[in-house]
């Protein structure tokens, strides 16, 4: 049996990126941080999508890596709340 998924927040972004070390950084991160400054590069995008997959329990098909969705964790937050609502229907 499969857990609902949870619903992406920019707080729920913070944490999974603080969990798993993702940017390796000791800035604050908040709901705008920009997080290409703070270290996400090409390994920790691919980090990161694993984790969001898993955790927010969404596919996200290669065609959708737009460094805008991934620019702040609210931006990343507002678009798996889009893929989630398409995956419902």
């Amino acid at each position: 049996m499969q857990l609902p998924a949870s619903t992406p927040t920019s707080e729920s972004i913070i944490t999974l990126l603080l969990e798993n070390d993702i940017l390796g950084t000791d800035e604050t991160i908040n709901a705008d941080s920009n997080l290409f400054t703070l270290g996400l590069d090409s390994l920790a995008l691919m980090q990161l999508l694993l984790h969001l997959e898993i955790r927010f329990a969404v596919t996200i098909p290669t065609a959708n890596l737009i460094s805008s969705h991934f620019s702040t964790p609210s931006r990343l937050a507002d678009w798996l709340c889009q893929l989630q609502a398409v995956s419902d229907h």
